[in-house]
């Protein structure tokens, strides 16, 4: 096999775990909380979850001579990736390979190819040291890779356990997100209640930084890929002011939520970061939106200073109220007449068709946007029937506004700079990076703490590792029983359990620190350079989290 330099270097890698679960397994004590209960909704979802509900936290200590002859059993163990890829990934499997092993030598694990569906379709391959070690350390999914498979109706739990039984399995780990989670959850309550021992165990997934409470400080992979956009756009940063010209428009990933763009912000200090969060509370109009890049554009140019950089979250237009309205009438319209819509195949028979069917408020909206903008708000819909809002270029959408009303500004002889601009998009760039140090310790303790779940005969779990802003020998491993982040959403039309995405807190310390900022970058040239993630070197350059964190955690 071809392998970089960089890739062989990581290979000898060794991640460090935390001290309460290091050294010899047979020292590993474990310190139960009391009940727990849901994060609201509480009835209900103990209605649902009457197997699993009201399990305590779970935390790891060291303490000699446990006599634990548990975590000696052999195992046989399934693992998921679930969802879009995140930097660590393959570490949260080794970590739960090397915990199996030093258990057992004689534990299996396996490997479901393609996600959910490969549990589901009993797609498996027998993970062996040789193949974990070829993926220690490195980005991607792709040792046995990922799926967004949905794990709910009455036929897939069904063939869930049935592969369950087939294999034999004492327990399935599933590796995703928020919804994948809530899936775990209702997998691991559907296996009790039809008589099955296999216990569910899942990980914290998401570069998207939305998974995260009081227990879970941070899902894995946000530390990578927010220091993986950080790198470029300080790049961009410093270009522009070296060229002393180009506006940068970047939109960046983050669908529910803007904690990448807010950290990316904290990390480059640009002239604007628009939080989708602050848009929504606020009510802010597309235009007042425009109007705030504007007032900096013009500011700045009476500097002297025709150049800045503008982060956007991916997305925001489903935060902007009158946007959002527009798009729920759009998924409506086009669901309740697809077979009629679809027939239409011309932009200007799909606009007369809407003029019917939409309030002349969202239509007059989606008639004041660029035609190739309103286009792909009419694009295919996602599984779920809603507007893939990825494909939304915003950015092109608010630099085309900007461009309009600096034309108007000039004319009125109330801005008299140079306006060049460049839009880009960073999303699938920061998916598969090189795990930072701080992720590849981090899903190493996520994969190790599953498997002393697994060993304790626990169910229903999320793995934990928390106190993340301390050197990894402080952190605490453990467990968060994962009704504990249940609420009851409505989807499809009725009340679902789900785990609680987490948005940016307005009155947080990371968003309070940026706003205290975001004034003086309008106006002036404060850009910050972080540069390429650093594997070698000083701990406090290397090991370093990210800085919502450490503020987050600030007393």
């Amino acid at each position: 096999m071809n392998i970089s330099p960089l890739q062989k270097a990581r290979y000898s890698y060794v991640p460090k775990l935390p001290e309460g679960i290091s050294g010899s397994i047979d020292d590993i004590a474990v310190e139960k909380g009391c009940p727990t209960e849901s994060i609201s909704d509480k009835e209900e979802i103990r209605k649902i979850f009457k197997n699993t509900y009201g399990k305590p936290l779970v935390t790891f200590k060291k303490a000699e001579n446990q006599n634990n002859t548990q975590i000696h059993r052999e195992l046989k163990v399934g693992v998921i990736l679930s969802g879009g890829q995140a930097p660590g990934g393959h570490n949260v499997i080794a970590g739960l390979f090397d915990g199996l092993k030093k258990g057992n030598p004689n534990s299996t694990l396996y490997g479901f190819k393609g996600g959910p569906g490969g549990l589901t379709d009993n797609k498996t391959i027998v993970l062996t040291e040789e193949i974990i070690n070829e993926y220690r350390n490195t980005g991607g999914f792709d040792i046995i890779g990922s799926g967004r498979t949905k794990i709910e109706s009455d036929e897939q739990f069904a063939a869930s356990l049935e592969t369950a039984k087939k294999l034999n399995l004492d327990a399935v780990v599933v590796i995703g997100g928020d919804d994948s989670n809530t899936n775990a959850a209702l997998l691991a309550e559907y296996f009790l209640a039809n008589g099955s021992n296999t216990q569910v165990i899942g990980c914290p997934k998401t570069i998207d930084g939305d998974l995260k409470n009081e227990h879970i400080e941070t899902s894995f992979g946000f530390d990578t890929a927010c220091k993986t956009y950080s790198e470029v756009i300080g790049n961009l940063c410093r270009d522009t002011n070296s060229a002393k010209k180009y506006w940068h428009f970047i939109k960046l990933m983050g669908r529910s939520a803007s904690h990448i763009a807010l950290e990316c912000a904290l990390q480059t200090q640009p002239n604007i970061c628009l939080i989708s969060e602050e848009v929504e509370a606020e009510a802010m109009s597309l235009d007042q939106i425009v109007e705030q890049i504007c007032t900096s554009i013009v500011k700045r140019a009476d500097n002297g200073d025709n150049f800045g950089v503008v982060l956007i979250p991916e997305g925001l237009v489903e935060f902007i109220p009158e946007i959002k309205k527009l798009i729920i009438e759009l998924n409506d319209s086009m669901a309740d007449g697809a077979d009629e819509f679809a027939k239409l195949t011309e932009f200007c028979e799909q606009t007369n068709w809407l003029s019917k069917k939409l309030t002349s408020a969202s239509f007059e909206i989606f008639k004041s946007l660029p035609a190739d903008i309103a286009g792909q708000f009419l694009m295919d819909r996602d599984p779920h029937g809603n507007v893939q809002v990825s494909r939304i270029e915003t950015e092109k959408l608010l630099l085309g506004m900007v461009e309009k009303k600096l034309s108007i500004l000039k004319e009125a002889k109330k801005y008299n700079g140079k306006f060049s601009a460049l839009t880009h998009f960073f999303g699938y760039e920061g998916r598969c990076a090189f795990p930072s140090n701080f992720d590849s310790d981090y899903c190493y303790s996520l994969g190790y703490s599953a498997f002393v779940l697994i060993s304790c005969g626990l169910t229903g779990y999320l793995s934990s590792v928390k106190n993340l802003t301390a050197p990894a020998a402080k952190w605490t491993a453990g467990g968060v029983p994962l009704t504990m982040m249940m609420n009851l959403e409505q989807r499809h039309g009725s009340k679902k359990p789900v785990i609680k995405k987490a948005l940016v807190e307005l009155d947080g310390k990371p968003f309070k620190s940026f706003a205290e900022k975001r004034v003086t970058w309008a106006e002036k040239t404060c850009f910050l350079f972080p540069g390429a993630i650093q594997y070698f070197g000083p701990t406090e350059v290397c090991d370093a989290p990210t800085i919502t964190l450490k503020l987050e955690k600030e007393v």
